[in-house]
């Protein structure tokens, strides 16, 4: 069974690549995908790039071409919730695409993607991710703890929080203090990213677990940009070494 692990960019990327042994290549059209094993487990791996199309093209590719039985997203995010800080890791129990849905009164109404509620409603929003993987998660990671972030790379002294609640994802990049309160307390999203969305979209449409590993790289308010250059690479190592610490077990559940 194979398990696929998906980044959007090469600092999320490069964590895993270089820990891969017994590579292969393939490439198909402008992705490129590393077959190998991580850590002794097999996995293909693939720099998608941002967004949820690219995410939603390479993972149709992923299930339909190498088979995977399960996706996973490895990489950064913003921060919503303000009890989290720049490090801490939120791991996806549900994704939610905050950017579908209707304008109306010059404000988007957030609704469930592919759906609107005039003409095929849905009382969903989002998609959950398999309640047994993520037990299975939350046991394997239970005691453990990952280096504090020292304040070079944005850490409080502190090791990183690692919690699994709601994420949102849309196309577009947030750095509006604004809109992280608003999301926070509309949709109860704990971190913003612009590709779980899609990837659990893709999963559930074709019968294949997923998970969304993030890495809090900024907090998504009018500091992000700043925080995003200068932190990413360090916490995008964070997220990296998570999931290498749940790979043996996924391998064995799949298996």
């Amino acid at each position: 069974m194979t398990i696929a692990v998906l980044c959007a960019i090469p600092h999320e990327l490069e964590h895993l690549a270089s820990r891969l042994d017994q590579i292969s290549r393939l490439e198909i059209g402008t992705l490129h995908f590393l077959t190998g094993r991580l850590d002794a487990t097999p996995v293909v791996l693939v720099g998608a790039g941002i967004g949820k199309v690219n995410t939603a093209m390479a993972t149709t590719l992923l299930v339909d071409r190498f088979q995977a039985k399960l996706v996973i997203f490895s990489g950064v995010a913003g921060g919503l919730d303000p009890a989290l800080a720049i490090g801490d890791i939120v791991i996806a129990d549900r994704t939610i695409q905050h950017d579908a849905g209707w304008i109306e009164n010059d404000r988007l109404r957030t609704y469930q993607a592919g759906h609107v509620p005039f003409f095929n409603p849905t009382e969903r929003l989002g998609y959950p991710a398999d309640p047994h993987l993520l037990e299975l998660v939350r046991r394997e990671l239970k005691g453990f703890t990952l280096p504090a972030l020292p304040p070079a790379a944005g850490g409080l002294g502190r090791p990183a929080r690692i919690v699994t609640a709601p994420i949102l994802s849309g196309d577009q990049y947030i750095h509006c203090e604004t809109t992280r309160r608003r999301l926070h307390v509309e949709l109860s999203g704990a971190a913003v990213e612009m590709e779980g969305g899609a990837l659990a979209q893709v999963c559930e449409a074709m019968g294949v677990d997923w998970l969304d590993i993030r890495a809090l790289s900024d907090l998504a308010g009018t500091s992000s940009r700043h925080d995003f250059n200068a932190f990413v690479d360090a916490v995008a190592a964070s997220s990296a070494l998570i999931l290498r610490r749940l790979l043996p077990a996924l391998e064995r559940l799949l298996n």
